[in-house]
């Protein structure tokens, strides 16, 4: 045979698979071969990210990082790469994304080849992170066992057994059966332990074994031991997995006659009607005002931050807007109808932690004048990102769009210097939260100053900062010692199994009784002493400050005398948790540690009375408590 004659129908091949990955289309052929599979993933990456990302991109600045990425990686550091596909002083011209994939088949095939030693799935994957870290800290790559973590999350449901757990000493312990769920209905309770799984020994297990033993399709049975403190049998249960909700609405309660309390942890897809049912069960206990707490809630899907925010507004108003170099990306939001709740005086609580989705929704609520913002300078992430599949179920995530309040502000902080520093601006921010927002102010550029719909300054360029600045509870060191050593779940738990049959009789039907009139006994406080210097608290007599020391720590009997009670508070609300579920331990929480929400309590007479305020303070800084 001629080379000629070798060489077309070789081609000819080369030239269908490039076509077909160029298209998008996974093709079975292609599947069969984890190279082939491994390019095709590669190749679906870049374009996934040419196509749709929301600046401007460069597919040799793509390449080059890729490739630098890859040799970063490789577990042989000495081989030699000058001279060879691999060489990254001489990348040749790199002018479109054909370039760009011819270039990194050479280099790869070249290490498959001659090192078959290397992990080419995982240097494919370096590569792809590397691409993406020339973007912004939000287009990044996800694994495909995260990917189904991420999607289960933000589907509002998964498929298992319905329990909270955490493995402790070896065993894992039942936190809470999820209301309603398969083993609640059973009677497993907190405080169980499972010893053994489909007739295996459980002992020992990490949380992703946990996790991958009891979680299954809907239908599927599986067998647990439970061993239950108190009770010398052990207990056989055969469990029917079902669809278990992931809630995003940690609680829902009113704070007095009249005002509600919803708190959200997340923006995923049953958000909106989780929101609507807590609305519906406190409008029939009387609610005639609201507290939205947004705090800690890095965002989520952008569709529900606006089916939120449209039950504060009436059709017609603006609620925030899209921008991308893709005409396709670009969009205004508009409330569809006339909200639920746009008559309703509302209070948002937000703090650092309140991000993406979070933002638009206290954004929209500012920028109208609709309600009060109290709390710290929020996150400052002001960009949208879609997801997209590739060919391992592995995804990645690319920004898309940048969004903007009503005002017009893109609140989206500065990522210039690396997302190392990006994650961690938050922490490098004035201590004192009234400080870091005159700082900020101080600082943002007149390009970045806007007026809400009645004429208030508020500002762009790094999160959103509140009408009224609240410093955050402190946390002391000895609080943190507790939560860092587990001591404050091991003493639950250890109260639990000698105390919760009594418990169960006296409070299991009382919870409001619990809150108000519970504490632990003396006998009890001194088994959690005893428990704290354990974990390494020393007790002095002296009057000194609280000093840390390797895994210890030493403070005052005065001064622990003084913190006690807040830790005490801690537990209390962790007992809630373990005994009525997630949503009593923020009751609970709320009614010890929580500044923001005692000072919202005094301000409803100014988010009641917005506009006539507004009225009387032209680019007013009033509101601001600096």
């Amino acid at each position: 045979m001629s080379v000629k004659k070798f060489i077309a129908p070789q081609l000819v091949v080369l030239l269908i698979l490039s076509a077909v990955w160029l298209a998008g289309i996974d093709s079975v052929l292609v599947r069969n071969d984890s190279h082939q599979e491994n390019l095709h993933k590669y190749l679906q990456a870049q374009r996934r990210v040419v196509d749709n990302y929301y600046g401007d991109t460069d597919v040799k600045t793509l390449y080059k990082t890729s490739l630098v990425s890859m040799v970063k990686s490789l577990e042989d550091s000495t081989i030699n790469l000058l001279g060879t596909p691999l060489d990254t002083t001489a990348i040749g011209e790199i002018d479109n994304l054909r370039d760009s994939y011819n270039s990194y088949e050479k280099a790869y095939l070249y290490i498959a080849n001659n090192h078959p030693e290397e992990n080419m799935g995982r240097l494919v994957e370096a590569s792809i992170r590397g691409m993406l870290s020339t973007l912004d800290p939000h287009s990044v790559y996800i694994e495909p066992e995260e990917s189904e973590h991420i999607q289960e999350e933000f589907a509002g449901k998964f498929q298992g057994i319905g329990i909270q757990f955490q493995v402790i000493s070896d065993t894992i312990t039942v936190i809470t059966a999820i209301s309603g769920g398969p083993s609640d209905q059973l009677g497993i309770m907190s405080g169980d332990r499972i010893t053994a799984i489909d007739d295996s020994s459980a002992i020992g297990f990490s949380n992703q074994q946990v996790v991958s033993r009891l979680r299954g399709e809907k239908g599927t049975e599986v067998e647990v031991t439970i061993h239950r403190p108190g009770n010398p049998k052990k207990m056989d249960f055969t469990i029917v997995r079902d669809d278990i909700p992931l809630t995003t609405v940690d609680t829902s309660y009113m704070l007095d006659t009249k005002t509600g309390y919803v708190k959200i942890n997340r923006f995923a897809a049953t958000t909106h009607e989780e929101f609507l049912e807590a609305v519906d069960r406190l409008n029939e206990k009387g609610m005639e005002r609201i507290v939205l707490d947004l705090r800690n809630n890095p965002g989520g899907y952008l569709s529900q931050a606006i089916a939120i925010s449209e039950e504060f507004f009436s059709r017609g108003t603006k609620l925030v807007s899209t921008q991308s170099r893709h005409q396709r990306f670009n969009a205004e939001y508009f409330s569809r109808q006339n909200g639920e709740l746009k008559d309703m005086p509302v209070i948002v609580l937000v703090n650092e932690g309140s991000a993406s989705a979070s933002e638009i929704v206290s954004g929209a609520i500012q920028d109208q004048d609709r309600g009060l913002i109290v709390g710290q300078r929020t996150f400052g992430k002001g960009l949208v990102q879609q997801q997209y599949e590739l060919i391992d179920k592995s995804n990645i995530r690319v920004t898309i769009s940048r969004y903007y309040t009503p005002s017009g502000r893109l609140i989206q902080k500065p990522f210039d210097n690396g997302n190392e520093e990006y994650a961690y601006e938050i922490s490098h921010r004035e201590e004192n939260a009234s400080m870091d927002a005159i700082q900020f102010k101080e600082q943002v550029p007149d390009s970045l100053h806007y007026k809400t719909k009645n004429g208030r300054d508020v500002f762009g360029g790094g999160g959103i900062v509140p009408d009224i600045i609240v410093q955050r509870d402190s946390v002391s060191y000895l609080y943190g010692f507790m939560i860092q050593n587990r001591v404050n779940f091991d003493f639950v738990r250890n109260y639990l199994d000698k105390h919760g049959e009594e418990f169960r009789t006296q409070w299991k039907d009382d919870f409001q009784g619990f809150r108000e009139n519970f504490t632990f006994s003396g006998e009890t406080q001194e088994e959690f002493l005893g428990m704290m210097k354990d974990a390494g608290m020393v007790l002095t007599a002296e009057a000194e400050e609280i000093t840390v020391e390797d895994d210890s720590l030493q403070i005052s009997i005065d001064e622990y005398n003084k913190l006690k009670p807040n830790l005490f508070a801690r537990m209390k609300a962790e007992v809630a948790h373990q005994v009525w579920g997630m949503e009593y331990f923020y009751p609970i929480i709320n009614d010890h540690f929580n500044a923001e929400l005692k000072e919202a309590m005094t301000l409803w007479e100014a988010a009641e009375n917005l506009d006539i305020l507004v009225e009387t303070q032209t680019g007013s800084t009033s509101l601001y408590n600096n």
